[in-house]
C-alpha cells in the first residue's frame, strides 16, 4: 500500500500537520481555500470539509466564518510527542526523537524489553515517546499516522492481528525509519528485531523429553494465531518429530479463552489441568504458566511432581513465589536494545544508500527452577 492509498481526507490532514510541525506553516497563517484545496488534491468539497473539521477540532487549525481558516499551532496534548517547535536543523535537546508503539504494558517481558530500548536511546542522548494501543488494530493505525509526523523513527511491537496493518505497509512503502519488534509480517521485507520462536520451544520439549515426559501439552491463550504462536507451535511439533513421536492435536491448546476474572473450575482447560491430561506444560506467556501453576495449587497437584511447567518469559521477580518457574527467556532486554541500534542505523542511512532491510534473530535460552522434574513412572 502507498501512501496515495490513504482515505483522502486523511492525507489532507497529514499534509496541514507535516506543515504546521515542521513550521512551513505558522500561527495564523491562512489555510488555502476550500475550492483551492479541492483542486489541488483532487477532491470533492465534502472531502475538504471534513478534513479541515477534524483538524480545528483537534486544535491545529481555527476557522473564522467568512474569513477561512487560519493555522493554530501544534495542540497542545500533541507537545509531549512532536519536535520541539524550530526547523528540524535547529533543534535543541536531543538530536532524534524516537517513537514506541506498544499493545499493552502487561508483563514483565513488556517492562525489560522497553527497558533496553529507553538504556540505549539515553546512552545516546535520544529521547523516547511510548503509545499504546491497548491491542486494537484500529488504535494501532491512528497511533502511527499521528506520530510517524512526530518523531524521527518509530519502533512497533505490533498487536494481534488476523491481517497485517496497512499503516506499516505504508511506512515501509515510503521508506520511512521504522523496526518491528517481537513479530513480524510473513512475506513482507522489513527490519525486525525478533527471538527465535521455534528454537525456544525445541529447547523446551528436549528439556521434558528427556526428563521422561511424553504427554507434553503446547498452550496459548492467544486469540489469534500470531506469526510468534504460529513458530512456537511448529517447534513444538518439529522437536516431537525429532524424536519419532506421534503428534497429538489434543495436545496442542492454542484456543484458551480466559476472562478478566480468570478461570473457574468449569472451564474446559481447568478440567483439562485436573485431569492430568498431559505431565508437561508448555506455556506460551508467563500469565498463562502462572494460571498454570495455580490451577495445580487449587486441585491438589504438586509441581514439579505431579506435572511439570514450562513458561516463555520470567514472571516477575516481586512475586517470589511465581519467580521459581522453568521458562524461556527471550532476552528481551538485548531485543530493546538491537531494535535502537538497528532503527539509529536506519535513520542515519537514509537517502545515502539504497533501502537495505535486516532481520535481527535471537537465540532464546532455557533457564531451569524449580517448576520442572522427571516424569512419574
Amino acid at each position: 500500500m502507498s501512501q496515495d492509498r490513504e482515505p483522502l481526507y486523511i492525507k489532507i490532514q497529514n499534509h496541514f500537520k507535516d506543515l504546521i510541525i515542521s513550521r512551513e506553516l505558522v500561527e495564523d497563517d491562512k489555510i488555502p481555500t476550500e475550492k483551492d484545496l479541492m483542486d489541488e488534491f483532487d477532491v470533492s468539497r465534502i472531502t475538504v470539509v471534513n478534513a479541515l473539521a477534524e483538524l480545528a477540532k483537534d486544535g491545529w487549525i481555527y476557522r473564522i466564518p467568512g474569513r477561512g481558516s487560519f493555522v493554530k499551532g501544534i495542540p497542545e496534548k500533541q507537545m509531549a510527542v512532536s519536535p520541539v517547535n524550530e526547523p528540524r536543523g535547529e533543534q535543541k535537546g536531543p538530536k532524534v526523537k524516537i517513537g514506541l508503539v506498544f499493545p499493552v504494558l502487561g508483563d514483565y517481558f513488556a517492562i525489560r524489553l522497553i527497558a533496553g530500548i529507553t538504556d540505549h536511546l539515553k546512552e545516546k542522548g535520544y529521547s523516547l515517546v511510548i503509545m499504546l494501543t491497548n491491542n486494537s488494530k484500529e488504535k494501532e493505525k491512528e497511533v502511527i499516522r499521528e506520530m510517524k509526523n512526530t518523531v524521527d523513527g518509530l519502533i512497533i511491537f505490533p498487536v494481534d492481528a488476523e491481517v497485517y496493518n496497512e499503516e506499516i505497509i505504508a511506512l515501509k512503502m515510503q521508506n520511512y525509519p521504522f523496526v518491528l519488534i517481537d513479530r513480524y509480517l510473513p512475506g513482507v521485507e522489513t527490519n525486525v528485531v525478533a527471538s527465535d520462536s521455534a528454537f525456544a520451544t525445541m529447547l523446551a520439549v528436549d528439556h521434558l523429553w528427556e526428563l521422561g515426559h511424553r504427554n507434553i501439552a503446547i498452550c496459548s491463550d492467544s486469540p489469534l494465531m500470531t506469526v510468534s504462536v504460529d513458530e512456537r507451535i511448529q517447534g513444538y511439533q518439529e522437536a516431537l518429530k525429532q524424536k519419532e513421536a506421534l503428534i497429538n492435536p489434543s495436545l496442542i491448546l492454542n484456543d484458551i479463552h480466559i476472562n478478566g476474572g480468570g478461570m473457574n473450575p468449569e472451564h474446559p482447560f481447568y478440567r483439562f489441568v485436573k485431569n492430568q491430561m498431559a505431565t508437561a506444560y508448555i506455556a506460551l506467556n508467563c500469565s498463562l504458566g502462572v494460571q498454570i501453576l495455580s490451577i495445580a495449587k487449587e486441585v491438589g497437584l504438586r509441581v514439579p511432581e505431579d506435572i511439570s511447567i514450562v513458561t516463555f518469559d520470567n514472571p516477575t521477580p516481586l512475586l517470589e513465589e511465581f519467580s521459581l518457574l522453568t521458562h524461556i527467556d527471550q532476552s528481551e532486554y538485548q531485543m530493546g536494545a538491537e531494535a535502537v541500534l538497528l532503527l539509529l542505523q536506519v535513520i542515519e542511512n537514509k537517502g545515502k544508500q539504497p533501502v537495505k532491510f535486516e532481520k535481527k534473530i535471537l537465540k532464546p535460552s532455557l533457564v531451569l527452577r524449580k517448576t520442572t522434574a522427571k516424569a512419574q513412572a
